[in-house]
């Protein structure tokens, strides 16, 4: 499994920790994930989850005027979205530490070396 068909769920609730911070624009974000060490998101991507996002009322967006070039369409939570990004954050802290647990059990009886077969 690649690393960005394991990032799919996860991506939603990060971008909606970003829009939880500040209203901010498509092309921030991509920044923003690219300065936390997402590398495989760029706008192409991004857009077609905010557009779901907003559809599902968990975003909403206002264009507004852009010192440099044409509008920009700032996004924002709702309260249904500050919901979901309560609840992301919940199943995201219980997921990685059962997986943290399972890494651990496993370093401890592997010695974190894979068999040779």
């Amino acid at each position: 499994m690649s690393t960005t068909q394991m990032l799919k769920g996860i991506i939603d609730g990060c971008l909606l920790a970003i829009i939880k911070e500040k209203e901010v624009y498509g092309y921030e974000m991509a920044e923003k994930l690219e300065s936390y060490g997402f590398h495989s998101f760029s706008e192409g991507t991004i857009y077609p989850l905010l557009m779901r996002m907003q559809k599902e009322e968990l975003i909403t967006s206002t264009l507004k005027k852009s010192t440099a070039g044409p509008k920009r369409k700032y996004y924002s939570l709702t309260a249904k979205g500050e919901l979901e990004l309560k609840n992301f954050i919940e199943r995201w802290q219980n997921l990685q530490s059962s997986v943290n647990e399972v890494i651990r059990q496993y370093t401890i009886t592997k010695g974190g070396h894979q068999d040779e077969t």
